[in-house]
């Protein structure tokens, strides 16, 4: 936590003061110096947010709660609290079948389903995001899906995905850092779980 402070610091710094330059001299700058300065912000809060990621990625498996008995349905109602705006934005539809208790860390799970909920609605281009939430009981072990409308993933990139870093897109086509799904993966880990994804292109 401390150093992610310390590294976040002078990257406020240099956002804060790149926004007073822009506001103190914008009738001043000619249009290439204003299109510099917009560069700066945009990398420092890019910088801020990889940076938060990171931060969250290391707590995982240090910094969790003891598990306790936690109804998913209960997770799932937080979750899309916290994504109440890129669902409406998006229009997406969200549903989903009765969740079970299970013995996890209520926060975790929380970031769980936001990560996977959230990577549903942003990779669905040109159509509202339909998600449907569903677990099944096999051989003494809950199975959770998240299933999508999205662009999907060809097949020889389904395990690179949960690679901390590895991106399939430019941030120009969908923004992000390349550690939601490796989070998710942790989690997952830390709870004697697997994760895995099954896609096809344009299909979800």
């Amino acid at each position: 936590y401390v150093a992610s402070h310390d590294l976040q610091e002078p990257l406020r710094a240099i956002a804060g003061y790149t926004q007073l330059l822009e506001q103190e001299y914008q009738e001043r700058l000619e249009p290439t110096a204003q299109e510099y300065m917009s560069y700066v912000v945009d990398g420092a809060t890019r910088m801020q947010q990889l940076i938060r990621d990171l931060l969250e990625y290391s707590r995982v498996g240090t910094h969790g709660q003891v598990f306790a008995a936690t109804d998913c349905n209960e997770v799932l109602e937080i979750t899309l609290e916290n994504l109440q705006v890129a669902i409406a934005e998006s229009n997406a539809t969200i549903t989903h079948d009765p969740l079970p208790t299970l013995t996890a860390d209520k926060n975790q799970l929380v970031q769980l389903f936001q990560n996977l909920i959230g990577n549903a609605i942003k990779f669905c281009k040109d159509k509202p995001p339909q998600v449907h939430i569903r677990a099944k009981l096999t051989d003494q072990t809950w199975c959770f899906e998240v299933r999508d409308n999205g662009i999907g993933i060809k097949p020889q990139y389904l395990e690179r995905i949960f690679v901390i870093f590895k991106r399939l897109h430019t941030r120009k086509e969908f923004s992000g850092t390349g550690i939601g799904l490796a989070i998710c993966k942790k989690i997952v880990e830390r709870h004697g779980g697997k994760i895995w994804a099954q896609s096809q292109p344009e299909i979800g």
